[in-house]
């Protein structure tokens, strides 16, 4: 039981909003510590970790260039982009978003969108100025609030999208542990076909809150407005 203070120190650290790489690390640390592991095996096993699962690497490459693009004003033609659509609101741009996202993931192009190359540089200054547009400048707590949204929409429609992709993890995960354990012969085309209709749920699920987010922006927004105007009036 007490190699499980390695999940406390996790709970410790992302409430206490520490940088998550540090967290987990030390977490790991400490968990191998207290099962016994020597400071040498604990180095070993992240060695082995990183070496069998390079993929993580990908950020060396990903980072710098999203950066050298958002220096050169990606995220500016983003906004100048959205404007164009007088039609497309915030929450219409995040639910298209939604759908795009998970229809990627259902045919195994998982990492095509994504928060770093997607989210960040594209989806979250084009959901924000699709807001800028028709209220003007956004107020802080709103902004993250667009944020949120716009991570929540990569989120889910990964999550239930790609497990309508007969080749994911999980579902060969699934199969090949019912078949082993209980003698079954379930095919991974049986398990996709089933996803199906959990991520349409989950598309309108998510999608009307995305569209909800309108209102709740308008609601919001005209109300700050309206304190705004008063106090003018009464400084005056």
């Amino acid at each position: 039981m007490i190699v499980l203070l390695g999940v406390l120190v996790v709970v410790i650290g992302f409430a206490t909003k520490r940088n998550p790489l540090l967290v987990v690390g030390v977490a790991g640390i400490a968990t191998g510590l207290l099962g016994g592991l020597s400071p040498g095996k604990v180095l070993a096993a992240f060695g082995n970790g990183f070496a069998g699962s390079r993929a993580v690497t990908i950020f060396a490459i990903t980072l710098p260039v999203i950066g050298l693009l958002e220096r050169y004003g990606l995220q500016e033609q983003a906004r100048n982009l959205i404007a164009r659509f007088a039609k497309l609101t915030t929450g219409r741009f995040l639910a298209l978003y939604l759908g795009l996202r998970q229809i990627g993931a259902a045919v195994g192009l998982t990492n095509v969108f994504g928060h770093a190359q997607t989210v960040r540089p594209l989806a979250v200054p084009m959901a924000e100025g699709a807001a800028e547009r028709k209220y003007g400048e956004l107020p802080e707590r709103t902004r993250e609030k667009v944020r949120s949204f716009s991570a929540s929409a990569d989120n889910i429609g990964l999550f239930f999208g790609e497990d309508v992709f007969l080749t994911v993890g999980s579902i060969l995960l699934i199969t090949g542990f019912v078949n082993t354990t209980y003698g079954t012969h379930l095919e991974p085309l049986q398990l996709a076909l089933w996803a199906i209709p959990t991520a349409l749920c989950a598309f309108v699920v998510h999608g009307w809150r995305l569209l909800r987010l309108d209102r709740q922006l308008e609601r919001e927004l005209l109300t700050a407005h309206v304190h705004n105007t008063a106090a003018v009036e009464a400084a005056q």
